[in-house]
């Protein structure tokens, strides 16, 4: 079966490890011995070398690495009207147990007043068209945290009661445009593949984090917010014309090679293969706190599993042939095999600026590892 345009049987969630003058240069704006024009300056630098970076290590999928951000989400949905974000990267409280990052708050009316990575996009389009040979597929992917990453972590208690005395259906409707107006936004600056970044429908796999979710959003069954999300992304991507391709990556979590969730995809596996109108799934499948690959029945033919089963968070090699192992394993739940599988890490090198704990060098020998695999398991060919 044919891949959707932008999916390539090696592949990538985003993000890579950020180089040190970026780190530095964000030092330097948080105590204000900088401009942002300048940090930008240094970002455009460093992103142009990781789009070599990424195309020279065989991948075809294109990211600006994330170089933008210092958290995955947080960067993207403080420029939303109506968010506030609460702390700042000095006051993360970060322990042996896992990482609070700063607080995303609805103070008032959800807006979207401008494109939000429209501009970084045409930057990594502009860089990715110097480096291709012209045969080669190459697609510049956009990744923006998924809308449900407004509603999930703070509940109620997060989004204004006199903006939104009601949140159904008033904030959802608004959400839903936000996500709606910059989804048409970059399909319009030339865009064809997003990718929504999504940790809370991996953390309901957690029996700890459903309860708490169950009780912060005032639920008697945690399966009522897997529907409720479900119905909440397909309705922001539901405008996205045919040939926009819409992915989703679900995380249990990662940062500085930490992980906050476990527990296999059962409990959403049903309502995320058979409800949600995404083309294909990055799913996080790299040890034994991602559960079996039996949830993988459920998958519907004609869509894609991007199988995270090769880590991001060790500086070692994964192992060929446990790999290959793996996915043969897998592709026996799918209906379609193989062909419904692709190859990546669990999730991307550098979720939050701090990276994971192993080095530039040790990150691209683990993506050119990824992609000789993928051709020794479908061929040279990664686009089909």
């Amino acid at each position: 079966m044919p891949l959707p345009a932008g999916v390539y049987r090696a592949d990538h969630v985003g993000s890579f490890l950020r180089p040190k003058p970026i780190l530095d240069a964000r030092e330097k704006l948080d105590t204000q011995s900088i401009t942002l024009d300048s940090l930008r300056a240094i970002e455009d630098e460093h992103i142009s070398t990781v789009v070599k970076s990424q195309v020279q290590s065989g991948l075809q999928s294109i990211t600006d690495g994330e170089f933008r951000r210092a958290w995955f989400h947080i960067d993207f949905l403080q420029h939303l009207a109506g968010v506030e974000r609460h702390g700042s990267l000095s006051s993360t409280n970060v322990t042996s147990h896992g990482v609070t990052p700063p607080k995303i708050v609805v103070s008032g009316k959800l807006g979207h007043p401008n494109a939000i990575q429209v501009e970084d996009y045409k930057f990594v389009e502009k860089e990715v068209a110097k480096v291709s040979d012209g045969k080669t597929k190459i697609t510049t992917k956009v990744c923006i945290p998924s809308p449900t990453m407004v509603h999930f972590r703070g509940g109620r208690e997060a989004i204004s009661t006199e903006a939104y005395p009601n949140l159904d259906p008033e904030f959802f409707d608004d959400l839903v445009q936000v996500y709606q107006a910059e989804i048409a936004d970059l399909y319009a600056a030339g865009c064809r593949f997003v990718q929504l970044d999504d940790t809370n429908l991996a953390y309901l796999c957690d029996e700890g984090m459903r309860a708490e979710a169950a009780k912060r959003h005032g639920v008697d069954d945690p399966q009522a917010l897997t529907k409720q999300y479900a119905k909440l992304i397909n309705r922001a991507i539901a405008g996205r014309p045919k040939d926009m391709v819409i992915g989703i990556h679900l995380c249990r979590g990662n940062f500085r090679s930490q992980w906050f969730a476990e527990g296999g995809y059962e409990p959403v596996a049903e309502t995320l293969f058979k409800e949600l109108d995404v083309d294909v799934y990055f799913l996080e499948y790299d040890d034994q706190r991602s559960g079996d690959f039996q949830p993988l029945r459920f998958l519907p033919e004609g869509k894609i599993v991007v199988l995270g089963v090769m880590s991001s968070k060790k500086a070692a090699l994964d192992d060929k042939e446990d790999i290959k192992r793996r996915l043969k394993e897998a592709a026996g739940y799918c209906p379609q095999g193989l062909d419904q599988l692709c190859l990546s890490h669990q999730c991307g090198f550098s979720s939050t600026v701090e990276g994971n704990d192993l080095t530039e060098e040790e990150q691209w020998a683990k993506v050119r590892l990824e992609v000789e695999i993928a051709k020794e398991v479908w061929g040279e060919d990664l686009s089909v």
